[in-house]
Formats: C-alpha cells, sequence, structure tokens
C-alpha cells in the first residue's frame, strides 16, 4: 500500500479560475479533480473573490457565463467550496509588473505554494519565486 500523498498548497490566479469553472479548459481539466480530491489545497484572500466576482461583470464574459449556462453565482460558489480562505500575505520584495497579479504572488510566498497562472508577468518571474519555493506554472 503506497503512502498517501501530502496535500499541496496552490495559489490561483483569476484567469486559472475561469478557465477551471467557466471555461472547462482542457489544460486545467485536472485542477477540478485534485481540488475535489484534496491533493491540492486552494488558498485565496477574500480580495481574490471579490476580484472574480468583479472580472465575471465584465462585458465580455457575460455572454459567455450564458453559453455555458452558468452564472456568476455558480463560479463564486466554487471559488466558496474549493478555497480555504486566508489572511492577505504580507508584500513580498519581489515585484511583479502587473500590479493586479501581486497578491497572487505575496500570497504564494508566504505559505510555500504552488502559483498557478498563465500571465506573462508573472510566468517571466518563475526563477526568482522558485528562490522562494514557489513553482510557478501554468498547469499541473
Amino acid at each position: 500500500m503506497s503512502e498517501p500523498q501530502p496535500v499541496r498548497n496552490a495559489v490561483l490566479d483569476t484567469n486559472i479560475v475561469l478557465d477551471i469553472f467557466l471555461f472547462d479548459d482542457k489544460v486545467a481539466k485536472p485542477l477540478k479533480p485534485a481540488l475535489e480530491a484534496g491533493q491540492l489545497r486552494w488558498l485565496a484572500t477574500q480580495h481574490m473573490r471579490n476580484e472574480l466576482e468583479r472580472v465575471l461583470d465584465y462585458a465580455h464574459l457575460v455572454p459567455k457565463l450564458a453559453f455555458y449556462q452558468l452564472t456568476a453565482a455558480d463560479v463564486l460558489a466554487a471559488f466558496d467550496r474549493h478555497t480555504t480562505l486566508v489572511e492577505v500575505a504580507p508584500r513580498v520584495p519581489l515585484v511583479c509588473k502587473d500590479p493586479d497579479d501581486q497578491c497572487f504572488i505575496d500570497l504564494a510566498v508566504a505559505h510555500r505554494a504552488l502559483l498557478l497562472s498563465k500571465d506573462k508577468a508573472v510566468l517571466c518571474m518563475k526563477k526568482r519565486l522558485l528562490a522562494h519555493e514557489v513553482s510557478v506554472q501554468a498547469a499541473i
């Protein structure tokens, strides 16, 4: 009998969240079962939830929600079901070119978590974040 895998902390940026719970993106597909099985512990803050709520109201996403027969409330309920809300992390000296992504970096560093993002401003920081025990990936 094999040992159970340790739960891995993860921070998901907003686009990854949309890929999982709105677009059902094939690259993001493994994330939902990993979250449901408890293999990933998705860490987020209230600020991140507020950002997702704001983004779900963007004019270009409203027809996508309708196409997939979802509402913003459905996506937010999935967020609530799968996240562990934590306090906002202190600012780290690694500064992201995109200030909107800084909160994800700060949280990942504070918890030495896997950071999932497709944002170029985050992905270009891979080496610097690895020095802080944070692995940055676009998918698992």
